[in-house]
């Protein structure tokens, strides 16, 4: 019995950590780019878009489909960052599993 009671103690401090990452993470601010900086989007470690910053230099009236673009790359890349460092803070906790929907 005691050794129940002291794996739970465990678990219990486990899932605390775990959730002081998670919070860490959404504190974390992660930087896209595209078009060599002209346009460069900031997500929060919890994928949440924080900012989307597009130059003068990359609005062309004529072209609007590679603004689309830049600001698509932009998007994609800082969310692939904020994907990495999800899956590399929370790893620890997981074993290196990647658990649907834990973070």
């Amino acid at each position: 019995m005691n050794n129940m009671n002291q794996m739970m103690k465990q678990v219990k401090k486990m899932q605390e950590q775990m959730m002081k990452a998670q919070e860490e993470l959404g504190t974390k601010i992660i930087e896209g780019t595209a078009g060599g900086g002209v346009v460069t989007c900031t997500v929060n470690g919890h994928k949440k878009v924080q900012s989307i910053t597009i130059k003068p230099e990359a609005v062309d009236p004529d072209d609007v489909e590679m603004l689309q673009d830049l600001v698509l790359t932009a998007v994609n890349d800082a969310m692939t960052k904020a994907e990495e460092i999800a899956n590399k803070d929370m790893g620890k906790f997981t074993g290196g599993m990647n658990i649907p929907g834990l973070f």
